[in-house]
């Protein structure tokens, strides 16, 4: 007796997704500089609310081999996913983007290196609008508290653009100059956000980059806190990476 494909995927339990479409069900979020993987909430909620497995990486911008390696930590579980990095993180995700659990890739507002390419070198060609960054110790660099909310969080409201500036990681000297080593994009599917008005990474330097990754892009009228104030647009084309794209 003939079994069709269909009745043998419900017998085995097995979903049967369409032509080309990746059935991936796990999101890794990594967040970048000066924050926390808690701004990802907003993005979180509609993510498991449609379904998918969310994991946070809390990256200690020590140096970015530590970050990528705690990064990995969280893909050696995760299983097939979308990997998605904010601002510095998308120096993460780029080195990190070549462990076998990623099936693509997400840029929100991000860097999107190239091998040999730094967060401090594209930043220092393509200067963005703020230079409010400034050492506070250590070899740690930080946003000054109060330019925070105009330079990083202005469509926030007041009080969260004010708890971020109180809240924010410092990031090392030493990670904000490390080279990439790989560039997952380079063969790998990958999507960006290219936030308007942002002021931590010059819009028109997050446009070449995509460019030149080919990444799909869409463009937000937002700051770099784009991934808390437009969360729905950004988790939407974070599960159109899940889907596939297309």
């Amino acid at each position: 007796m003939k079994i069709s494909a269909l009745a043998l995927a419900a017998t085995v339990g097995i979903a049967l997704a369409p032509a080309g479409q990746a059935a991936v069900k796990s999101i890794v979020l990594v967040h970048g500089a000066f924050a926390d993987g808690s701004g990802w909430r907003p993005v979180v909620d509609i993510l498991e609310r449609d379904g998918y497995s969310v994991y946070v990486a809390q990256i200690p911008e020590t140096t970015l081999e530590a970050d990528v390696a705690a990064t990995k930590f969280i893909l050696d579980r995760s299983g097939p996913c979308v990997l998605v990095g904010h601002s510095y993180g998308g120096m993460v995700i780029t080195e990190a983007g070549v462990h076998a659990s990623v099936k693509s890739l997400v840029y929100v507002a991000a860097f999107e290196p190239n091998v040999g390419e730094s967060a401090g070198e594209l930043n220092g060609k393509t200067p963005p609008a703020s230079n409010d960054i400034a050492p506070v110790g250590g070899g740690f660099l930080q946003v000054k508290p109060e330019s925070f909310p105009e330079d990083f969080a202005a469509d926030l409201p007041k009080p969260l653009a004010h708890f971020m500036a109180i809240s924010q990681v410092p990031i090392s000297m030493e990670a904000f100059g490390a080279k990439a080593t790989a560039a997952a994009w380079s063969n790998k599917p990958s999507f960006a956000v290219v936030a308007k008005q942002d002021r931590m990474i010059n819009p028109e330097l997050e446009r070449s980059m995509t460019s030149r990754a080919k990444s799909e892009t869409i463009e937000l009228p937002g700051s770099h806190a784009v991934y808390v104030s437009h969360a729905k647009d950004v988790a939407a084309l974070i599960e159109k990476a899940a889907k596939g794209g297309g």
